[in-house]
């Protein structure tokens, strides 16, 4: 046993990779297909939205058939029950091709088929989040970047999700046009005018399933993901920003890493990007220690939307309640909300000292 997990003796109960004892038909069909056996729980979703998401979707545009109780019931089975894994399954894949190169064509998959029925325009989210997000690392010329905001703060938030939700699209664009990259401008151009267009299109075919199907799905999954990432990067230490340590956090021990391909680990995500879902419970463990030095921010127990919640009643002792005693860093739950407000203040930095901060990824 190493000396940091001999110094920190939490219990991880997140999912880590276990070869299965014995294969299905389905397991042995699609394996070969994978660059990563670890992977497979991805096809596992992809066949249950297949047979659950698909159909309904499409009984909602057959004549007769629609009901607003019955989109609401669609609305329900997409954001409980699929919404989180998809998008995790679609953030993973982004980062680490999800088929074989002798099978790319089925890496459209999921951002142009799946992607339209979770509101995920085609594309756009890599150009967003590959392009630019992890690039530009929550700093200022980050389009989702926190630094500026109040971050316990309601109508901060509401600046911060409205601008995105209006003029997200154009934000990105003009960002991949400014920075040159005429391919991932192509990208989230033409993913999003494909969504619009058929969205449009089926309306002359039942306009209230289209709503259903694309529009709403559109504005509450933006509208989450905001919120997810909101709560990722607003506790930073005002003198690194750049540091992955201090400007993300992780959530350790949730239900939502069981479902979401331990999402929660953001700081290890940002320190290490292409780091494989499965691996970020150990390496969190065998890092354990460098958290504590670099005097991170991780919490137990919940996730990016119940801390963003959190944030916005301004329930800083229940944050403190949930937050992780790292190795060294042992404080007093008073200590600890101090902390956290501390770390949630605006943070104005001429781009010459963001230049200056070294950004761990």
């Amino acid at each position: 046993m190493s000396e940091s997990k001999a110094t920190f003796d939490l219990p991880i109960t997140d999912p880590v990779h276990k070869d299965k004892d014995r294969l299905n038909w389905f397991d042995k069909k699609v394996l070969p297909l994978l660059n990563d056996k670890r992977d497979l729980p991805f096809m596992y979703l992809m066949l249950q939205m297949t047979l659950v998401v698909f159909p309904f979707a499409v009984a909602l545009f057959i004549p007769g058939v629609f009901h607003w109780w019955l989109a609401a019931i669609y609305w329900a089975v997409v954001a409980f029950g699929f919404l989180d894994k998809f998008i995790l399954c679609l953030h993973n894949t982004s980062h680490r091709t999800l088929f074989h190169k002798k099978y790319k064509w089925a890496n459209r998959l999921i951002p142009w088929v799946y992607g339209p029925l979770f509101g995920e325009t085609p594309d756009t989210y890599f150009a967003h989040h590959m392009g630019m997000h992890h690039p530009e690392n929550n700093m200022e010329d980050d389009l989702s970047s926190t630094l500026r905001f109040q971050r316990d703060s309601v109508l901060g938030f509401g600046r911060y999700v409205g601008r995105f939700l209006t003029l997200g699209i154009y934000d990105l664009l003009s960002y991949h046009k400014r920075k040159g990259r005429g391919k991932l401008f192509r990208m989230a151009l033409i993913g999003e005018l494909a969504y619009y267009a058929a969205a449009i299109g089926l309306m002359f075919v039942n306009w209230r399933a289209s709503v259903a199907v694309f529009v709403v799905p559109l504005i509450f999954t933006r509208f989450m993901m905001m919120a997810g990432n909101w709560a990722q990067h607003a506790f930073i230490d005002a003198s690194q920003p750049s540091n992955c340590y201090l400007n993300s956090i992780t959530c350790i021990n949730s239900r939502y890493n069981r479902r979401a391909f331990n999402d929660g680990y953001h700081i290890g995500h940002h320190i290490k990007a292409n780091r494989h879902w499965t691996e970020m419970p150990t390496d969190f463990l065998d890092t354990v220690e460098e958290y504590g030095r670099q005097d991170a921010v991780v919490f137990q127990g919940v996730d990016y939307f119940q801390v963003w919640l959190m944030l916005m009643l301004k329930q800083h002792r229940a944050l403190a309640k949930r937050f992780v005693q790292l190795p060294g860093r042992e404080r007093s739950e008073d200590e600890v909300v101090a902390l956290l407000k501390s770390r949630l203040k605006p943070v104005v930095q001429s781009k010459a000292e963001a230049s200056l901060s070294p950004a761990t990824a």
